[in-house]
């Protein structure tokens, strides 16, 4: 039976288990940032010498770590990009401005455990040789920016931040800055612009990769809330032992939001692509089902900018089966809940934010909402997605308010694909066209049905207006 593996949140919902650092020194906390401090340089075969730093960089690659804010790209691998050679001076900024629809895993962490995400900052920025390090939360977690701001007092009292911590010689401050509530900010480079003080414009790439030319100018690393606390136990556990969680390419745990027309909406941890869709939904442990008589009619897999998947969808997908790649037919319900399996299968894990849709859902107003929310975040920097975005939520309004027309779906469409494909700086432009492409590909008929009854009763009510506007009109003639 599936179940959750609880590695981040272990201690999360635990009766009595307190966000303070007390509460956090009684379950072993900041015993993985003491190891990592004092970590004995490592001599290879070859004769070389890895200093500890070296050490938990290669060890974080070497987990198979992937970022947890979306992109699932390598984290590891992220961090060797940093310009180590420039003379600049190396900064390290969590992302915590969790703002895509349907995601609420971070906010979990930061208001249950918060000491667990600094040891991770802290053992990040010592890997990396950071000395200042920046928490960018969203506007509207108030409550989340206190208990941060207060962990950090707790931290620096005990020592763990400041001058030689620890006396190991390594100084390091962090700071919490709070966003205004930009959905465009949770884009690395929109971020830092916001960092820096400015419009959170999004930068191009290239020049402007942070590893190179990040905040100020200078090598920058940003990653996710999640990703930094799996970097303590990475260190904690080892690479190999880390590795092992989840499945090759796809390894750890991750936290998964599940909402919508479930029984059990929640959050919940597992190991990376050792559970099915449908197990996350219907399992007892996990969604525990839809709703007393309702059937399933779509799932968005990662968050709203994911591409849907409609009930009873298959895909065809390579599997290793004894050693061999196999194509194999994979029903939507059985898909496991990894990066890769979902981008094989047309969408993403995105933000790991599933959202469940019952045969109660209508469809063209659920994507209406989605187009209406990101309308309103495009930051306008670019032209193809601050006007498509919001003709797409126009004619979506349409439809949804009796205005809409037959031909509608095939006009969303021709706006959406006229969007993505390097027309813009970021990813915000794919990210409000994927929704709109997909739900019409999948649910086309219930956009042209819906247009079609639009026309046809204006139709009728310009019939039975015609000629009472006539005889109006011979009335007044005579008069």
């Amino acid at each position: 039976m599936p179940s959750e593996c609880r590695l981040i949140l272990k201690h999360a919902d635990e009766p009595g288990y307190t966000p303070d650092i007390e509460c956090y020194a009684r379950h072993g906390g900041y015993e993985v940032l003491k190891k990592a401090l004092t970590l004995p340089p490592k001599n290879l075969s070859d004769g070389k010498t890895i200093n500890p730093p070296e050490q938990i960089r290669d060890d974080v690659k070497l987990s198979g770590l992937r970022g947890r804010g979306g992109a699932g790209f390598s984290c590891g691998l992220k961090w060797s990009f940093v310009d180590r050679k420039s003379g600049k001076p190396i900064y390290l900024i969590c992302n915590a401005d969790e703002s895509e629809p349907g995601t609420f895993k971070d906010r979990q962490i930061i208001h249950k455990d918060p000491h667990q995400l600094l040891e991770g900052m802290i053992i990040s920025c010592f890997a990396n040789d950071v000395h200042l390090a920046y928490i960018y939360i969203r506007g509207e977690f108030p409550e989340g920016a206190r208990i941060l701001n207060r962990a950090l007092q707790e931290a620096r009292a005990k020592h763990f931040l400041g001058k030689n911590i620890l006396d190991s010689g390594f100084d390091l401050e962090i700071h919490v800055h709070r966003g205004a509530g930009a959905y465009i900010c949770g884009e690395e480079t929109g971020l830092i612009e916001s960092l820096e003080g400015k419009r959170p414009y999004p930068r191009i790439k290239p020049p402007y990769f942070p590893a190179i030319l990040g905040l100020y100018m200078c090598p920058t690393i940003v990653n996710n809330v999640e990703t930094l606390c799996a970097v303590k136990h990475i260190v904690a556990m080892g690479a190999s032992e880390y590795a092992r969680l989840g499945t090759p390419n796809n390894t750890g745990t991750r936290i998964v939001s599940l909402s919508g027309h479930v029984k059990r909406p929640g959050y919940y941890e597992i190991e990376v692509g050792r559970v099915t869709i449908g197990e996350l939904i219907n399992d007892p442990a996990f969604g525990g089902g839809l709703r007393d008589g309702r059937t399933l009619k779509a799932v968005i897999p990662g968050g709203s900018s994911a591409k849907v998947f409609k009930a009873g969808e298959k895909f065809r997908l390579k599997r290793k089966v004894e050693g061999k790649d196999v194509e194999q037919e994979v029903g939507m319900l059985d898909l496991p809940y990894d990066f890769d399996s979902l981008i094989a299968a047309g969408s993403m894990s995105g933000s790991s934010a599933i959202i469940v849709m019952d045969d109660s859902t209508d469809i063209v107003e659920a994507l209406a909402n989605i187009a209406e929310f990101y309308a309103h975040e495009s930051c306008g920097q670019c032209t193809p997605c601050r006007e498509g975005s919001l003709w797409m939520s126009k004619a979506l309004h349409r439809l949804t308010h009796g205005e809409g027309r037959k031909s509608d779906a095939d006009y969303l469409v021709k706006i959406a694909d006229n969007i993505p494909g390097g027309r813009t700086i970021c990813a915000f432009g794919e990210a409000c066209s994927w929704p709109v492409q997909s739900f019409v590909a999948k649910f086309r008929e219930e956009f042209v049905v819906k247009g079609a009854a639009d026309e046809e009763r204006r139709a009728k009510e310009n019939k039975t207006a015609e000629p009472i506007a006539k005889a109006e009109l011979a009335v007044s003639s005579r008069h």
